[in-house]
């Protein structure tokens, strides 16, 4: 797989034009930090691979997310990672170059998840709960249990759920037609699940 991905090149450039600063200067500090990454694209969105995902990066129509994959393992002595806010990624909303960590902190970060990448025996920690969900015979799609993995809270309320609940959301995730319109749904039901409500809140009677 190619260091660069001329796809994250046109994502970057359709982007709004505050989040173009914010894309080129992740992808910079993420190349900076090792050149053993690569880009791919999934869902629509920029990634960046070395022996599985290290991290990956969005733009939305009022802000920009980045985040990794095993963010809950890694070392966060500053404590600037959001383990489980309901934004996208692992910092909350990003507007601006100067809304992320410092460049020594990011590839710090990086250079951890390469790390941990490297050593078999250290997995996402997908694999400790992804079995409960599985158990269900509803069928979940691994993209969305991995999404809930970031998100424990939302992750511990879809768990609570009666099978019709769970469903709904996951109907609803599975009959996107777009990978962004996909990743949007996700976002919107871990922000509504982190908050205890069901997919159809909105029209049940208090």
């Amino acid at each position: 797989m190619e260091q660069y991905d001329s796809r994250v090149d046109a994502y970057i450039e359709k982007s709004a034009e505050f989040a173009k600063p914010v894309l080129q200067y992740i992808r910079q500090v993420v190349h900076e930090a090792s050149p053993l990454i690569s880009e791919t694209i999934k869902w629509g969105f920029p990634f960046f691979e070395y022996k599985g995902t290290i991290c990956q990066m969005a733009a939305f129509k009022e802000h920009c997310a980045f985040g990794f994959w095993k963010a809950s393992l890694l070392n966060d002595p500053e404590k600037v990672l959001k383990i489980g806010d309901q934004t996208a990624g692992s910092f909350s909303k990003i507007t601006r170059i100067e809304d992320l960590p410092s460049k020594n902190i990011l590839t710090d970060f990086i250079l951890q998840a390469i790390a941990m990448n490297s050593e078999k025996s250290v997995k996402a920690p997908v694999k400790k709960v992804k079995e409960p969900l599985e158990k269900a015979s509803l069928a979940i799609p691994d993209y969305f249990i991995d999404f809930l993995v970031d998100h424990p809270k939302a992750m511990e309320v879809f768990e609570k759920f009666s099978y019709s609940h769970k469903k709904e959301y996951v109907v609803w995730i599975t009959e996107a037609k777009t990978d962004a319109t996909r990743l949007k749904r996700m976002e919107t039901a871990v922000e509504w699940m982190t908050e205890g409500k069901s997919r159809h809140w909105k029209y049940q009677t208090k």
